[in-house]
């Protein structure tokens, strides 16, 4: 789960930046092009299925077209991605994050070819958003999450509540979160940061940022209204956050059954599976706010070094990840969303109950791509986890002078 989480990226924000200098070394008219050259693929995994699946479907591919290609797991994706880029040695393809994008896109590392693939339209339109730097499609969305609210099944039950009790606003999802709280039982646990409390805003109408990232949006009354709603469940002591709980996120709080509900993302799957087998849940939509329904997405795309000596091979084996057939492969091996809509009907029909999580990409808002919006967010971050005795007024202040900072 870690992966996905904002506070992981803040290092590529700093290093691209600093990139920047010798962006000239990255034109993408500066690599000897060979179709046969062998291409090396960096990848941060979530565990062992998701390397696994990975790997197979890169073998699968180097078979049919004859061209070498091998797999590195990345210890620190952001800091290798990184360090490829400075000695001028990348990696051919590799896992990019939506707010890793800007910084390398601008200073000429990244091969812009989205618009020569040939399944650019069946992307999610929000996916294809997340990855356009300057009106231009970069490059291909490799899958997606949303959040959702998770139910500990057997909690509810306990407490004596009912389908009919599934809570549908903010105001019912504080009641029930009420009557699940009892002892060391808290009815909602969550991460402290905005990767979780951000869909909050998005149901109120708000957000950090505008859709595409240029301009600043924290300082607004959508936004205060939602930090405000938390602020006061969190006092209740109803609402918790998952390090308040002795867990390191929410997916951990609620496998220990700290808390009843939580807010994550379909990756959860894999971690009840595997550490928490005896627990029964159910993932139902976010209760709507002021605005109505609201989620974050996240996502990362499938990036191609501008220095890359096998560009065209890199394309076509881009081209085959994000097929129907590989990515559904990939979403039953690690739980992902595909991110092409032609698969959305076999999706559903192999995970029926995850529907929610797909359902949302309908409506669900990214993350702040600005570059240099990570470092903005890790500060929201340390300011929000104090957001029980805090001001949300002050903390959407100084997020807002400085997100706007970084587009002057």
């Amino acid at each position: 789960m870690k992966h996905r989480k904002l506070g992981a990226v803040i290092v590529a924000a700093g290093l691209a930046a600093a990139l920047t200098a010798c962006g000239s070394g990255f034109s993408s008219g500066t690599a000897t092009q060979s179709s046969t050259k062998p291409i090396t693929v960096l990848i941060g995994s979530s565990g062992a299925a998701e390397t696994a699946a990975v790997k197979s479907a890169v073998a699968a591919w180097s078979k049919t077209s004859g061209v070498k290609a091998t797999v590195t797991v990345a210890s620190d994706l952001n800091q290798q991605l990184a360090q490829g880029f400075s000695s001028g040695k990348p990696a051919d393809v590799f896992y990019l994050s939506t707010d890793s994008l800007a910084g390398y896109a601008s200073n000429g590392s990244l091969y812009e070819y989205g618009d020569k693939l040939t399944n650019k339209s069946d992307f999610y339109p929000s996916l294809v958003k997340s990855f356009t730097y300057n009106n231009k499609l970069v490059c291909a969305p490799k899958d997606f999450s949303t959040l959702q609210l998770i139910i500990n099944t057997d909690l509810w039950a306990k407490a004596g509540l009912t389908d009919a009790d599934i809570p549908t606003t903010w105001d019912q999802l504080s009641a029930v979160a009420k009557k699940l709280t009892t002892g060391t039982q808290t009815g909602l646990v969550i991460g402290g940061e905005y990767a979780r409390i951000g869909a909050f805003m998005t149901e109120a109408g708000g957000n950090l940022m505008n859709a595409d990232s240029t301009k600043a949006t924290a300082d607004t009354q959508a936004n205060l209204d939602a930090l405000n709603y938390v602020k006061q469940n969190l006092a209740a002591g109803d609402f918790k956050y998952a390090a308040d709980v002795g867990a390191g996120w929410g997916g951990e709080a609620f496998g220990k059954q700290l808390g009843a509900m939580t807010i994550e993302g379909n990756w959860i799957t894999g971690s009840q599976s595997a550490d928490y087998p005896a627990v029964n849940y159910k993932v139902v939509p976010l209760p709507k706010g002021p605005a109505g329904a609201g989620t974050l997405q996240f996502t990362n795309c499938w990036g191609i070094a501008a220095d890359s000596a096998n560009k065209s091979g890199a394309l076509s084996l881009v081209q085959q990840l994000t097929t129907k057939s590989d990515q559904l492969g990939f979403a039953k091996a690690f739980g992902v969303m595909p991110s092409i809509q032609s698969a959305a009907g076999e999706w559903k029909k192999e995970f029926p109950k995850l529907t929610p999580f797909l359902d949302a990409a309908s409506y669900a808002q990214g993350v702040p791509a600005a570059k240099g919006a990570a470092a903005v967010v890790s500060d929201f971050n340390s300011q929000v986890a104090k957001l029980a005795t805090g001001d949300p007024k002050t903390i959407l202040s100084s997020t807002q002078a400085n997100l706007a900072a970084l587009l002057k």
